[in-house]
């Protein structure tokens, strides 16, 4: 599995620079510690700016996982389609003052992109993993 490494955000925004690759879950901890399974998910992230002007950060990310049922307990498989435009805010304050649905992130000069991957498969999942009727056991 390729790692996503570590860019500097408004560098990367600004400049519209793009990256690829593929995230396993040995690289998202958050996840593994879920008991999330996956072959590795396929990541695109790319730098422009935002309607607003502001420089964002798109992620798009594709694959599937499973999650243990919380009602069997038995392995869920669910696609992963996540497509999501992250404004680069400068501050913390910049964050917690905004008054709009404007998804935002702090820019840094090491922004992990595993991490960034990560953290949008997250928001991503049910709050209850289960199945739909969950399969019979002998």
């Amino acid at each position: 599995m390729s790692q996503g490494g570590v860019i500097d955000g408004l560098r990367f925004a600004r400049a519209a620079m793009e990256q690829r690759g593929r995230v396993g879950i040995e690289q998202m901890s958050r996840l593994a510690r879920m008991q999330c399974l996956t072959e590795g998910l396929e990541y695109r992230l790319s730098g422009g700016r935002a309607s607003n002007g502001r420089p964002c950060l798109r992620v798009s990310v594709r694959g599937e996982v499973c999650l243990p049922c919380q009602r069997c307990l038995g392995p869920v498989p669910l696609a992963i389609a996540v497509d999501s435009e992250l404004q680069l805010a400068e501050s913390v304050r910049e964050i917690a003052g905004a008054d709009d649905d404007i998804d935002r992130v702090l820019a840094s000069r090491s922004m992990d992109v595993g991490q960034l991957v990560e953290d949008e498969v997250i928001l991503a999942l049910p709050m209850v993993p289960r199945h739909e009727a969950c399969p019979r056991t002998e």
